[in-house]
């Protein structure tokens, strides 16, 4: 019997010991695994711009989509200019072409998108993130998107292992993993105007392909891709001309897809 008794305690401190070792063990190593795997480009965190100077060189108005804002270029190519999508009366992205090679694509988003979408592609409930990513976080796009660019892994919890359907860290890693593009590996800088606060991916003095510009407010966000991989001008876009068109950005009524340029007086 007392052989017995041994067998069995020695069988559930091991059953108990692989309980754990699932439990606590796995769950840290991976934690740990995965900030060691992670890009290097999660680490980076939105920082003031340097430059916040404005050019004042000769430009065109524009209009498109229901916002119109001050481009500081005056070669646009009107010839090229596509609505998407092609198929649709309503548009929601125009592609701009300059004669200098620059590219400049605008795309019109409806007010939180994204934490609207979040629960189906995570496969949960708005409750469910709510809890995880809080209230607040998850009211706009523009709150939820400061939270993911300023975590980095340096700031995993590799100890909290309770049972949630969603773990906030590393679903953050995750996001911010995959929705960063590779300018943003040059800077993330935080951006705004009067009616609009965002985030900048990429710093033009590194001169990368694209720089991304994403502008929120309570009814609607505009993203804006500049690219510059043809663009022929050698120093390529610079952060007053940029700031250009952030400060600039506004809304304006419409009632068609129609789009406009002139000209500044």
């Amino acid at each position: 019997m007392k052989l017995l008794r041994r067998i069995v305690l020695t069988a559930v401190i091991t059953v108990g010991a692989l309980c754990v070792t699932v439990e606590w063990a796995v769950p840290v190593a991976l934690s740990y695994y995965a900030v060691r795997k992670a890009p290097s480009i999660v680490r980076i965190v939105p920082t003031a711009l340097s430059d916040v100077s404005i050019s004042d060189a000769p430009g065109i108005k524009l209009s498109y989509l229901g916002y119109a804002f001050d481009a500081p270029w005056t070669d646009l190519d009107e010839s090229q200019t596509k609505l998407y999508p092609t198929d649709k009366t309503a548009k929601f992205r125009v592609d701009l072409h300059f004669k200098s090679g620059l590219r400049l694509l605008v795309t019109s988003v409806p007010a939180r998108a994204l934490v609207d979408d979040l629960p189906k592609e995570l496969q949960t409930s708005p409750k469910i993130l709510q809890a995880a990513f809080g209230i607040d976080t998850m009211k706009s796009d523009y709150s939820f998107n400061k939270m993911v660019y300023e975590f980095t892994p340096d700031n995993m919890n590799h100890w909290d292992f309770r049972r949630a359907p969603v773990n906030r860290d590393e679903y953050l890693l995750i996001i911010k993993s995959i929705i960063l593009s590779p300018s943003a590996s040059s800077g993330i800088f935080n951006i705004q105007n009067e009616g609009y606060m965002g985030f900048q991916q990429g710093n033009p003095q590194a001169q990368p392909h694209g720089i991304i510009v994403s502008l929120y407010s309570d009814h609607g966000a505009v993203e804006m891709i500049f690219t510059q991989k043809d663009y022929r001008k050698s120093v390529g876009i610079t952060q007053p001309e940029i700031n250009r068109v952030i400060h600039s950005l506004r809304d304006v009524p419409t009632q068609n897809p129609q789009v406009q340029a002139r000209l500044e007086q």
